[in-house]
């Protein structure tokens, strides 16, 4: 991908946080990152003198820029680290398993503990995490230390040791950081309940803790305690600003796939209806795959009917293999073992309005580029065709225009051509090539009439839009039989017709005994010269395959007997077919048998004696 294409794509790059991935032009995924600002990150590839061999060859593939937002730098750190286990790019580094992130882990045992770890055991403990901030987890364990009072010490706290006295309290206990469950000063229950506070802290249901330390405060400053309260305001800002899990990745969150989608609808009337959809594929809590796409509608299918279809596909096409899904309405899922869930609140709420922020971006995405393909049209080519419309001083402003011509050889093969031209620029997938049905002998009117009707007919029949501008490669003679064609269909008066004579660069309008010189260098006729240019390019290449194909049919393929297999054989071994005439019957008996080589040489035999 260029620069200059690059840049034509930039204004539709979200600059939010998120991740990027870059795919070449077969749709290997070459690099995936992440941004917390996403159109600088990316254009940074494109706009910077490359320092390393690697940088420069991986700029140099990228085909295909697509990109996931995320709601924090924190979660695009974690989705990037999914993406790439889960697909290892070539041009990214190796990145080290899920050992490199802590966890905090509420063990499993009497008393259970609360610490930093960073290795996942099948132990039955409770795993809360990851966390991509070893320093914010510290914090956080400095402060469920100073608030909640749970034991640090790694003692076997069981039943029996409590009783029989193994155990004396430690300076934490004095310090008031614990409650001296080590010498029976507190029951498991009393514990359970400040686990159930650390639980709350840890999964984010913050409001009721924040809403016990705001009351605690307002005691304090009531009994005047100034000091102790400003100690816990400080409790409650670091509440407010911690946010202690990730959308991204969440281990409760577990196997499930999150589909939003929405209908669009798009200023263009020609192109089909759509429907946008989002598509996160969560595994043991991370994001490991995303995708968002299109799907066409036709018989005005209900939302509920487009999702259950792109559910189908995508699941199939990434073998998806989860047990529940998150969708943003209710639909009844045929697939047995498989939930619908339709989510409120929690975790995949989260996960759903992330998905929707995606497939929302997607869609203005998609109308940003419509604006901009029009945009970009209008702004560029305006002046070119304002003065077109000026010079030739036409009706209507010629955004839409189209040129024939007419291709023969030495009386043979007649053909024609018509390109077509949209917003100043050529519109490829509206060429046409005619070949002559109704014309006997070479006749470049009749010729130019049949084309000329063929075409307008179907546009005609298949209610598409006229071009504003004709273009009739040739003079008055081929602009005549043109505007017979268009009479015949009743255009003459919503197209105009002109005609440009091929030497001295005339231009002829219906009804007009003077023509029209414009200037060499005018811009209006260099514009004019380029599309008579174009047309001629594309009805000559037509003529020449045609001609080539004419020319072996009737020297070899007319030969009774011998078919395209064994014409294709006998040009690849002797290059044309002057070669072959010349050739002896033993060397064709050679190549092609010895039944086909005597008609072969009869044939040309027969042809030299007449």
């Amino acid at each position: 991908m260029t620069q200059q294409e690059f840049e034509h794509i930039a204004p539709t790059i979200p600059k939010e946080p998120g991740i990027y991935k870059y795919y070449d032009s077969s749709g290997e995924l070459l690099y995936v990152g992440k941004a917390k600002h996403l159109r600088k990150r990316v254009s940074s590839y494109f706009n910077k003198t490359f320092t390393t061999y690697k940088t420069h060859e991986l700029v140099k593939r990228i085909a295909r820029i697509e990109y996931t937002i995320v709601n924090s730098e924190q979660d695009a750190f974690l989705l990037e680290n999914s993406l790439i286990k889960e697909f290892q790019p070539r041009f990214n580094i190796n990145l080290k398993d899920d050992k490199t992130y802590p966890f905090l882990v509420i063990k499993k045992e009497p008393f259970p503990r609360v610490f930093l770890t960073r290795k996942k055991l099948d132990d039955g403990s409770e795993y809360l995490g990851p966390y991509t901030s070893v320093k914010k987890v510290r914090e956080l364990l400095e402060f469920i230390k100073q608030t909640i009072q749970l034991r640090t010490c790694s003692l076997n706290l069981s039943e029996n040791n409590i009783r029989k006295g193994k155990f004396k309290v430690c300076l934490e206990y004095h310090l008031g950081n614990c409650k001296g469950p080590c010498e029976g000063f507190q029951t498991p229950a009393n514990y359970q309940e400040g686990l159930a506070q650390l639980k709350n802290l840890l999964r984010g249901n913050l409001s009721p803790v924040i809403k016990h330390y705001k009351n605690e405060m307002k005691t304090l400053a009531e009994g005047l305690e100034f000091e102790k309260a400003a100690l816990v305001k400080k409790k409650i800002e670091f509440l407010e600003n911690y946010q202690s899990r990730s959308v991204v990745a969440n281990t409760r969150t577990g196997n499930v796939d999150v589909f939003t989608i929405q209908k669009v609808s798009l200023s263009d009337k020609q192109q089909k209806d759509i429907a946008c959809f989002n598509y996160l594929m969560v595994r043991n809590g991370s994001i490991i795959q995303t995708h968002t796409g299109k799907v066409e509608t036709h018989l005005d299918e209900t939302p509920e009917e487009i999702l259950l279809y792109a559910i189908a596909r995508v699941r199939t096409t990434f073998n998806s293999d989860a047990t529940e899904i998150v969708v943003p309405f209710p639909i009844d899922y045929p697939q047995q073992n498989t939930t619908v869930t339709v989510p409120k609140g929690g975790d995949r709420k989260k996960l759903l309005e992330l998905s929707e922020k995606n497939v929302n971006h997607f869609i203005e995405e998609i109308k940003n580029k419509e604006r901009l393909q029009l945009n970009v049209k209008g702004k560029e080519k305006m002046p070119l065709l304002e003065q077109l419309q000026a010079n030739l001083q036409l009706q209507d402003l010629p955004v839409h225009i189209e040129c024939f011509d007419n291709s023969n050889f030495q009386g043979s093969y007649p053909v024609s051509a018509m390109v077509c031209f949209k917003y100043g620029e050529p519109s490829k997938k509206d060429y046409r090539h005619f070949n002559v049905k109704t014309v006997e002998g070479i006749n470049d009117f009749a010729t130019m009439k049949e084309a000329v009707y063929r075409r307008y007919k179907r546009l005609k029949e298949e209610n598409q839009p006229f071009p504003q501008l004709v273009i009739i490669d040739g003079g008055k003679g081929q602009l005549g039989a043109a505007l017979e064609a268009a009479n015949e269909l009743g255009l003459t008066s919503s197209i105009t017709f002109l005609g440009l004579a091929k030497n001295v660069e005339e231009i002829f309008f219906a009804g007009d005994k003077e023509s029209l010189k414009l200037p060499y260098n005018n811009e209006s006729l260099k514009f004019i010269r380029r599309i008579r240019d174009e047309v001629h390019r594309f009805g000559i290449s037509f003529h020449r395959q045609k001609r080539s194909k004419g020319t072996f049919k009737n020297e070899l393929e007319e030969i009774k007997g011998i078919g395209k297999a064994t014409t294709d054989l006998l040009l690849k071994e002797f290059k044309s077919v002057k070669k072959i005439k010349e050739a002896s019957t033993e060397k064709l008996e050679k190549l092609v048998g010895k039944v086909k080589a005597d008609v072969i040489s009869r044939h040309f035999t027969k042809q030299r004696d007449t």
